[in-house]
């Protein structure tokens, strides 16, 4: 049998987190190992883990509860992962739900690899989005361009992927410096290293809460201005610094710097026009500059760009499909 790790940071989710951790305990899969990292939090929530574990833990379900005093998510996956027994892992949120067949589904399509002789390092799941008007929808997933599709859509967002464990101890795991975007950064270093990749699409297994208040991922960009451009930055270095070949190194810093202006008319829609104004010039400046201010640039990129960040800024969805075909 094969043993599932799922690793989970909580900071103050003592009244969400239960809904999270039944969606674990109703998982038709076993063995399974539950690893909780505290993130030292001020509220009720090591309570709520300590009983979880005495309530529920088996021989075939696992749960280790540790604390980790370093306040990034990144810091405490890294932390859960030192506990992590599991040959494959998912790291999970606290605010998140899991279908009751998702890690049987993970484990069947890792089994047919075994029997064919390539079990990937890594699995890319589909999931749904809830957001604050409690609409929902199906988060884009694709089984093709991956790089560019996780820069456009965060394709291998925390909760949307297993991976294999000798995989992940082999790369320099989360970035604890970063508070924000951290899952996206991880993302993109993990497909730098040419991974073996493999899609469970078809029905959602993944609930993903960008559902107000209670949602990690937070409803605004704003109040975090600084964090999110540094990652991008982080981002673009990482790229330049890859052995992707010139002409995919060209068009993924591209599509991030179609990410900091996607971030400018974020802050534009929310109010903020003097946060916007100067990151989409730098945005549009490292544009033109890729393309060396060609003809192709002036006459037709240009202009869409420019039509881009006034779409987003009033709200209109599909623009990154737009941007992959366009960069």
């Amino acid at each position: 049998m094969i043993e599932v790790s799922i690793v989970i940071p909580v900071y103050n989710r003592a009244a969400v987190v239960p809904v999270t951790l039944q969606s674990i305990l109703a998982q038709t899969y076993r063995p399974l190992q539950v690893v909780l990292v505290d993130n030292f939090s001020t509220d009720n929530t090591l309570n709520v883990l300590q009983q979880f574990k005495e309530d529920h833990e088996r021989e075939d379900l696992k749960v280790v509860v540790t604390r980790e005093e370093h306040r990034t998510a990144g810091a405490a996956r890294n932390h859960g992962f030192e506990h992590a027994t599991g040959e494959w892992v998912l790291f999970f949120d606290s605010d998140d739900i899991m279908e009751q067949d998702l890690v049987s589904s993970y484990v069947s399509l890792i089994e047919k690899a075994r029997e064919n002789g390539n079990e990937p390092d890594l699995i890319s799941a589909s999931s749904t989005l809830i957001f604050p008007d409690e609409t929902q929808r199906e988060a884009p997933f694709h089984k093709r361009d991956l790089f560019a599709n996780h820069i456009l859509h965060g394709q291998l967002a925390t909760q949307r992927y297993a991976i294999r464990r000798e995989f992940f101890a082999s790369t320099d795991g989360w970035n604890i410096n970063l508070p924000g975007w951290n899952d996206w950064e991880l993302g993109l270093r993990l497909l730098l290293t040419n991974p073996q990749v493999a899609f469970m699409g078809g029905r959602s297994h993944i609930i993903i809460n960008h559902n107000g208040a209670d949602s990690i991922t937070g409803t605004e960009f704003h109040s975090r201005q600084g964090q999110w451009e540094h990652v991008i930055d982080i981002m673009i270095n990482e790229v330049r610094c890859s052995r992707l070949k010139p002409e995919h190194k060209t068009r993924f810093e591209r599509l991030l710097e179609y990410r900091r202006l996607v971030l400018a008319a974020q802050y534009e829609r929310e109010g903020f026009p003097d946060l916007a104004k100067p990151l989409c010039q730098e945005a549009y400046l490292a544009l033109r500059d890729s393309y060396h201010d060609n003809r192709r640039w002036r006459w037709f990129v240009a202009p869409v760009t420019r039509r881009l960040f006034a779409r987003i800024a009033s709200g209109k969805r599909g623009s990154a499909r737009i941007a992959r075909l366009l960069y």
